[in-house]
């Protein structure tokens, strides 16, 4: 069996989408909600939603621990 496939099937799946993992990332080294939104070539409304998507997602209280708890899944 693919070792990847093993770790998924007893782990957590990641419910995060890639854009939203670009997004956490870039949050996670502290970037403004407009640094994001440059970087990623996306509205800062569009980059809110991302965030607000994977904080959901992730039960997160805000962007820096949504961030850290998906980096302590190894999501990011």
């Amino acid at each position: 069996m693919d070792p990847g496939l093993a770790a998924e099937a007893w782990g957590e799946r990641d419910p995060l989408t890639e854009r939203e993992r670009q997004v956490l990332r870039a949050a996670e080294e502290g970037a403004s909600t407009a640094a994001i939104a440059a970087a990623l070539g996306l509205s800062e409304g569009t980059v809110r939603n991302y965030l607000s998507e994977a904080i959901g997602k992730l039960g997160a209280e805000n962007r820096v621990d949504a961030a850290r708890t998906a980096r302590e899944k190894g999501w990011l």
